[in-house]
């Protein structure tokens, strides 16, 4: 079709004629509304962006001799943040003189992973950044499925559970006349 009679056609309908494949012999092109198409391509764009999970790196900081509340409630703050899909960021900060006991940093990152270790895994290894000590773990997605999948088979069993016991009705029901 001549672009002169496609142009036309495109005027008796109201609509736009779009060239879709410029490079292509001969040009390709279509006849539609192109506000319409415009509003459809941002509205894809957009859910396609709703739908997008951006990972923050979440930081626990400790020192040699944290004492074991704190690592405990630091330990539950790693949890729900893995949890939520967010990596984490270990940092056994030194001062002064606790440079020299580095085993203590050690000992505690290794305790820390040992404990989330169910929903983690190690993405670098405990390594020394001046006086720091840091380790970055990751949410693992396997050990995550599986875990959900075993909750939901408890949950299932649980439900079967509660329909299988009946209320026995023991009690009768009289109404009372005055």
């Amino acid at each position: 079709m001549t672009p002169a009679a496609a142009i036309a056609m495109a005027r008796e309908r109201e609509a736009d004629l779009v060239e879709i494949v410029p490079n292509a012999v001969p040009p390709v092109c279509k006849i539609i509304n192109f506000g319409k198409f415009k509003y459809e391509l941002a509205k894809k764009d957009k859910l396609q962006k709703k739908h997008q999970h951006v990972s923050l790196l979440k930081e626990l900081r400790f020192h040699p001799n944290t004492d074991v509340h704190d690592f405990e409630f630091k330990t539950r703050h790693a949890r729900t943040f893995l949890m939520d899909g967010h990596k984490v960021k270990a940092t056994v900060v030194f001062k002064g003189r606790e440079i020299t006991y580095k085993e203590k940093g050690e000992v505690l990152l290794a305790r820390l992973v040992e404990r989330i270790s169910d929903i983690s895994k190690i993405d670098q290894p405990a390594h020394m950044e001046g006086r720091s000590m840091i380790m970055i773990l990751v949410p693992d997605r396997s050990k995550k499925k599986a875990e959900a999948k075993e909750g939901a088979a408890k949950e299932a069993d649980a439900k079967a559970a509660k329909a299988e016991q009946k209320p026995e009705a023991d009690v009768d029901v009289k109404p009372v006349v005055n």
